[in-house]
């Protein structure tokens, strides 16, 4: 009895034993396979993302996530990006991340795109969306003519005929001019809020936009200048004053810093320049 339930056992142990082995190879495999399934389930897309909106200064755009599929819900990311007219040279643009972007004077003659990042928990892929046609200036619904050859790079002709050139395009080198000032109205009879427009260039003759401009009056308890405004296309930035009460009212002049600076640029060393203005104050 002995010699036959030996050999009995020992070949029950080896069926499970080779059904243990089977099970893992089997399971291992199967392991294997969902990996590589799993790494396939990152978002793709099967349709680029869109903008709608109308490519003009001041004007908002909408992006549209475009069609994907993935495996669970992605989330989404944009980053808007500004090209050349030909959509050619595309950079993104600093700070533009959110499904909507408010276009900026800068982007004149350029085209605009974004880029969309689908993310789930097996990964991330993007799409980007066609170039818009070229940014025009709201109102004119036209694209301003070429500027001169040779001119900075983003440089274009205003309605006035003047080349209008980026901040971004001026050197570290170069000088901004803050060359035109009015403000409004032109006498301060009382405390009220009052406005200054400060007209920036640069030494070549150019009008420079998106230069930031700060107002600081003198002294400083009479008025507070408040922060930094860009200019316009055509060079002008406008900024709020607000006297305080211990300004008097009596024959005198509020005194005022002006400076115009290049976003990024050192200001000691930089294209950024200071101007020493006033209004007089007569009630």
């Amino acid at each position: 009895m002995a010699r036959t339930h030996l050999p009995r056992t020992l070949g029950a142990a080896g069926i499970v034993a080779a059904l243990v082995a089977a099970l893992t190879l089997l399971t291992g495999s199967g392991l294997a396979a969902g990996s590589a399934a799993q790494a396939n389930y990152a978002p793709a897309n099967t349709a680029a993302p869109t903008i709608s909106g109308t490519p003009q200064v001041g004007s908002t755009l909408t992006a549209g996530n475009g069609t994907w599929t993935s495996d669970t819900t992605p989330t989404f990311t944009d980053q808007w990006q500004s090209c050349d007219a030909q959509g050619n040279s595309c950079a993104s643009i600093s700070g533009a991340t959110a499904s909507t972007y408010t276009v900026a004077s800068a982007d004149l003659a350029k085209t605009i795109r974004v880029v969309v990042t689908a993310t789930n928990p097996s990964g991330s892929s993007s799409a980007t969306s066609s170039q818009t046609a070229a940014v025009t200036q709201a109102g004119t619904g036209t694209t301003p003519p070429p500027p001169p050859a040779g001119t900075p790079p983003g440089a274009i002709k205003t309605a006035s005929g003047l080349t209008s050139i980026p901040a971004s395009s001026v050197a570290a080198t170069d000088r901004l001019v803050i060359d035109s000032v009015k403000f409004t109205p032109g006498r301060l009879t009382s405390r009220a809020p009052f406005s200054g427009r400060f007209h920036v260039a640069e030494a070549n003759g150019y009008v420079v936009r998106d230069a930031l401009v700060k107002v600081t009056p003198l002294p400083y308890a009479w008025a507070k200048g408040g922060a930094e405004v860009r200019t316009d296309q055509d060079g002008w930035a406008t900024l709020s004053i607000n006297p305080t009460i211990n300004m008097p009212l009596t024959k005198n002049a509020l005194v005022m810093f002006v400076r115009a600076r290049v976003e990024g640029q050192s200001l000691l060393t930089g294209s950024s320049t200071r101007r020493l203005v006033q209004v007089t104050i007569r009630r």
